[in-house]
């Protein structure tokens, strides 16, 4: 006979993390069938149904508000946290006994800074949520990196006040922050959302994006960052999977085949590039047609004499200027922008890898197989079945 799980999946809707996550966790319950959901309100308003009484199995919740920490652990349920805290997981704390679904949210950090270094920016900032745990991790992993690469990170502060938070109040706080800052600047929101609040604060204070300040916020929510104007750039999270992987999880911690508490890691895979940072901030003429060249080409197989002679320079002279503007050379910066290029073709299509690797600027498949196994430590079959859920 089919056991019959009823979940309670306290994930907010209204954002494109969540809908990715219950992506996965629906389509788990759909290939193994006797799945049934109470859902939490569109928004992060959160409310736990009487768990016995409607004979709920298990949950899937972030946790917002000691009430609902509460009602999770008196319910005594198996259930699955979303981005525990420092605090929550520490040895005594009721809520260490959970099992967590976490993103990467430093390795997010990071892979926005380094967005961002590519650009050519050497003044950078951060604008982050007050009081959630991911956003603070994204803020480290931001900083960390842009330390790394010799230089450092403003970053902005909430106001303390709660009515001051309310954003009729609070895009002035941040527009005089902004205007502050010295350009131009490459700016890290913690979310899509934070991101396009950073949009109109810029637009309130006559700042060009992405002339003056790049935005790239974390994500992905396609339809957000599309209507954000202009349209926005970030970070993609393997939402789906980790909520696959949860439901899997879940289903085991319900049967009583898993006791002990798990942790499973949502990673980011890549930058999706839109017009917020559609912008190159060097001071050097040639090296910036240079890449704006490379790019224009992705898909093509590029050769740097290929690259100087469009700019005017000798190869010689493009090499060591491209070197001293960025940090790296030509030859690393095509590998690094066909490698990007592949890395989404395989999360998005079913496309053979021979026809990945002619997409991507590869000569062929075992070349492309090389490059991935040294740059990502794994091969690009591997890659794409980590980044889908089955």
């Amino acid at each position: 006979m089919l056991k019959e799980w009823k979940v309670a999946l306290l994930i907010e809707t209204a954002r494109g993390y969540g809908r990715e996550v219950l992506r996965g966790i629906v389509r788990y319950a759909g290939l193994r069938g006797g799945w049934s959901f109470y859902i939490t309100p569109g928004d992060l308003q959160q409310a736990l149904p009487a768990m016995r009484q409607w004979g709920g199995t298990g949950i899937i919740a972030r946790i917002q508000t000691p009430q609902i920490a509460a009602a999770i652990i008196a319910s005594g349920l198996p259930t699955i946290a979303l981005d525990l805290s420092e605090k929550q997981t520490a040895p005594g704390s009721p809520l260490s006994r959970l099992s967590e679904l976490a993103t990467g949210s430093h390795e997010a950090g990071r892979m926005a800074a380094e967005h961002l270094l590519e650009k050519g920016f050497r003044h950078h900032a951060f604008v982050g949520i007050h009081n959630r745990v991911w956003s603070d991790r994204r803020e480290v992993g931001f900083v960390q990196r842009i330390v790394e690469a010799g230089f450092r990170a403003e970053v902005y502060r909430p106001p303390q006040r709660k009515r001051d938070r309310q954003w009729g109040v609070e895009q002035g706080f941040l527009s005089d922050w902004l205007n502050a800052l010295p350009r131009p600047l490459g700016l890290m929101a913690c979310n899509d959302d934070r991101g396009r609040e950073v949009l109109e604060a810029c637009r309130a204070a006559r700042i060009r994006v992405p002339e003056e300040i790049a935005v790239i916020g974390v994500d992905n929510d396609s339809l957000l960052c599309d209507l954000a104007s202009p349209p926005l750039s970030s970070v993609v999270f393997n939402a789906e999977r980790g909520g696959y992987e949860a439901a899997a999880l879940l289903e085991k911690m319900m049967s009583g085949e898993v006791r002990d508490p798990r942790r499973i890691v949502v990673d980011p895979l890549y930058v999706v590039s839109r017009h917020s940072t559609d912008v190159l901030a060097l001071d050097d003429p040639e090296v910036s047609a240079a890449l704006r060249f490379i790019r224009r080409r992705t898909g093509h197989r590029v050769h740097v004499n290929e690259i100087a002679e469009s700019v005017g320079l000798s190869r010689r002279t493009l090499e060591v200027r491209f070197q001293k503007a960025l940090g790296r050379s030509l030859n690393a910066e095509i590998q690094r922008v066909r490698l990007e290029k592949a890395k989404q073709l395989l999360s998005e299509t079913d496309w053979p890898l021979s026809k990945v690797a002619e997409l991507a600027g590869f000569a062929d498949c075992s070349y492309l197989h090389q490059i991935f196994k040294r740059q990502v430590g794994m091969t690009p079959a591997q890659f794409r079945r980590h980044v889908r859920t089955q």
